[in-house]
């Protein structure tokens, strides 16, 4: 009797393990088509992985989803939206773009100028703090804050 159980679990491994290969593969083979395209201000030779984390970063400092800067589609029968990440059609992208280059030329142009480079480089968050549209009045701060004493 043990032996016939022996003999199904290692059929039922074997399957489940053929499943999984296969599907990485399938997913491998998949992403390999979706080169990242139109990138005009991020390195053109820049990872998946890298790419996948700048988009989260930027869509933690917005507090917005994807389809804030790009084009989706809804696809019937499916959870997720089809996005069309190589379209300019959303004024949003450009700005996003442009705010890119203003960030990296600040934080090169003068915080690295300042105290040896050493001051703190200033990232989307910074502004925006979770808003789609920057968070930079002196309305926003907290009334109680004591004045710095130097």
């Amino acid at each position: 009797m043990s032996i016939l159980v022996s003999k199904k679990a290692i059929m039922i491994t074997a399957v489940c393990a053929a499943m999984v290969f296969a599907q990485s593969f399938a997913q491998k083979e998949h992403h390999k088509e979706e080169k990242p395209q139109n990138l005009k201000v991020l390195p053109k030779d820049i990872s998946e992985e890298d790419l996948h984390n700048a988009m989260r970063n930027y869509s933690r400092a917005l507090g917005v989803r994807c389809n804030y800067c790009h084009e989706g589609q809804k696809i019937e029968g499916q959870e997720r939206m089809r996005f069309d990440f190589a379209s300019d059609s959303k004024k949003e992208k450009d700005i996003t773009r442009e705010m890119i280059k203003m960030t990296a030329d600040i934080n090169s142009k003068y915080l690295g100028k300042i105290m040896n480079g050493k001051l703190e480089q200033i990232t989307c968050v910074t502004c925006h703090n979770g808003h789609s549209t920057p968070n930079i009045s002196v309305d926003s701060l907290k009334r109680d804050a004591e004045p710095a004493k130097h």
